[in-house]
């Protein structure tokens, strides 16, 4: 029997970080979300994810955090992004507690990020990932994972699946998204 990512345990004890989710509007008005591919440098090497990390004592709140995250990222400078909402955090088996922010961007002219962290910006159009053909859920069997766990994902591309952290924030975010909660 698989379980679901939901059955992993999740630390009682979580450390905060914070996400920036970039949206805009392309030349033909649909909108865009931008992603990491994150380098091969760390424990979530490969992976599809958003600007953000944990907070240094600079920061004074997690908005600052992912601002700042961003920046480092991507180049994102803070007099281009317009924050129009925080979203629920989501804890995170790893042992963190992520706060997202959707922040409506204005898109540099070309991507600048940071090749340590980031191996590469995506744009990813929301209709995209609300097409049914580009949603799926597998059986997955990780190193680490006690045993196989149903995980959905989203086919960005047929490298790399938009999973975990990522797909928990935007499954719910998506169709508010789509349906212009917000003026992006």
């Amino acid at each position: 029997m698989s379980l679901s990512i939901d059955d992993f345990p999740i630390p009682k004890t979580l450390r905060d970080s914070a996400v920036l989710v970039p949206v805009f509007r392309d030349a033909a008005g649909q909108l865009q979300l931008v992603m990491v591919r994150r380098s091969s440098f760390g424990v979530h090497g490969g992976q599809l994810a958003f600007p953000g990390g944990k907070p240094e004592p600079t920061d004074g709140s997690l908005l600052n955090t992912a601002l700042r995250e961003a920046e480092e990222e991507v180049g994102l400078q803070a007099a281009d992004i317009e924050i129009l909402a925080e979203l629920p955090p989501i804890a995170v088996p790893t042992g963190f507690r992520i706060t997202p922010f959707l922040g409506g961007i204005k898109r540099p002219e070309t991507w600048q990020w940071q090749p340590r962290e980031v191996e590469e910006v995506l744009e990813i159009p929301l209709l995209h990932l609300a097409d049914a053909a580009n949603q799926a859920e597998e059986t997955w069997q990780l190193a680490g994972w006690p045993g196989p766990r149903r995980v959905p994902f989203y086919r960005v591309d047929s490298a790399v699946p938009l999973w975990g952290a990522s797909y928990r924030i935007l499954q719910p975010l998506l169709p508010r998204l789509l349906a212009g909660e917000w003026d992006i």
